[in-house]
């Protein structure tokens, strides 16, 4: 295959290709573009010079947009933002006012309205599930209190949605086929993927676990070594260049990290796993104000997510959860489906088993929200010949949408209000 064909090949499988994946995107662009545009050019939390993290929700924005972000947690995301900021700055003379704010606005949109296609192009494709049932679950998927939220904020995990369901969606191609996931895709993914989340760099590799045949001869299951192993010294060279090769950096930095983010006591374990990491990013639930300050005398105020209060948002998330793991259990010697789950469960030991940022779990969403509608994508396959299950799926799913989209509706007018007291 030419280069020039390879090209084409990834702005086809990136980018909307046909009338109804573009309609998909500018649907959701406009979307999210109007609540973003509008808060981008009337409030200035989206970006604040004097608040470096935590304005909403422990988001990083101005953090992030100008340093990208601790290096232990973010190795190379500082050059990713750099590029970002400069090309910014190129359309603002360098000022980081209003139109500063709508470009970053701009961009995250368009990057999370990119990644709704790349669900719906497995749904399509991959999954090949009817245009009704990949409509809704796209719109399910849509309403996400994640993809609200990223589609106006400059954080890392914007872009690390785009980039995991574009390599999911990419994966899935390649093992529908019988082919391999080739060296040069596993070096760009675990640089691009692991640079901006160390703990990321995992997925990329899990695809190649399921290649054809791979366990039954040593010459496959050694070039398949060799490019996991090409790929992890490209990303380890890189990690260390950007430390002046000071290793032993990493493993303070990290050890503060997981001390400062994994003893946090004020919520009960369950409740957290429960209402921040399987709930948080989904449906949102009731938010509380606190005062926090900059480290350089600065005072301001912050909003962030409590565990919910109702018994109608955790049996949302039961009822959810209960459809994942039904999805899983009868999909379970599909290798697309192990795919999906064991990148899920990275996230679930990260947070939930290790409790690594588990009383903000609700900001990680970016990682692994894709997974739910790709997987319940599966349950609509695997009950395809069963039009009363079928039904039911699907009646279920659009009553769910319904409440999502009330719900995170109406907590995104709470939202709205406190930006216009405070910003």
């Amino acid at each position: 295959m030419s280069i020039q064909s390879k090209l084409s090949h990834f702005f086809k499988m990136i980018f909307p290709s046909t009338f109804v994946e573009l309609g998909i995107f500018i649907f959701f662009l406009a979307a999210y573009g109007i609540f973003g545009t509008f808060l981008a050019q009337h409030y200035k939390i989206v970006f604040d010079s004097r608040i470096p993290w935590d304005a909403y929700f422990s988001f990083d924005n101005k953090a992030i947009v100008m340093t990208g972000g601790s290096f232990e947690r973010h190795p190379l995301s500082w050059y990713f933002f750099n590029w970002i900021r400069e090309f910014i700055f190129l359309f603002t003379n360098g000022k980081m006012g209003m139109e500063f704010r709508l470009f970053l606005v701009w961009i995250s949109n368009f990057i999370v309205s990119l990644s709704i296609v790349q669900v719906y192009k497995y749904l399509k494709n991959i999954v090949q599930t009817p245009l009704f049932i990949n409509l809704l679950l796209v719109l399910f998927f849509g309403l996400f209190s994640t993809c609200i939220l990223l589609s106006f904020t400059p954080e890392t995990y914007t872009y690390t949605l785009l980039l995991l369901t574009a390599f999911n969606y990419y994966s899935a191609v390649k093992l529908k086929n019988d082919g391999k996931i080739s060296g040069l895709s596993l070096v760009l993914g675990s640089t691009v993927v692991g640079g901006l989340t160390v703990t990321n760099i995992v997925k990329i590799f899990i695809p190649v676990l399921f290649e054809k045949e791979l366990f039954k001869s040593w010459k496959k299951f050694g070039f398949a070594a060799l490019r996991v192993g090409i790929s992890c010294v490209v990303f380890v060279l890189l990690y260390l260049n950007r430390i002046n090769f000071k290793y032993e950096n990493i493993l303070s930095k990290s050890g503060e990290q997981y001390e400062k983010f994994s003893n946090v006591n004020s919520t009960p374990v369950w409740d957290m796993i429960y209402s921040y990491f399987f709930g948080g990013n989904i449906l949102f639930p009731s938010f509380f104000i606190r005062e926090k300050h900059n480290m350089q005398g600065f005072y301001y105020k912050a909003l962030f997510m409590d565990v919910y209060t109702s018994a109608v948002p955790y049996i949302f998330i039961g009822l959810l959860l209960l459809l994942i793991f039904w999805s899983y259990f009868r999909n379970f010697k599909n290798k697309l489906v192990q795919i999906l789950m064991i990148s899920f469960a990275v996230d679930i030991a990260i947070h939930c088993v290790f409790r690594f940022g588990l009383h903000t779990s609700y900001i990680y969403g970016g990682h692994f929200v894709f997974v739910y509608p790709m997987i319940l994508g599966w349950l609509f396959f695997i009950y395809r010949s069963q039009p009363k299950t079928l039904s039911f799926l699907a009646c279920s799913i659009f009553i769910m949408t319904l409440y999502l989209g009330l719900n995170n509706f109406y907590r995104m007018t709470e939202f709205f209000d406190f930006v216009n007291r405070y910003y």
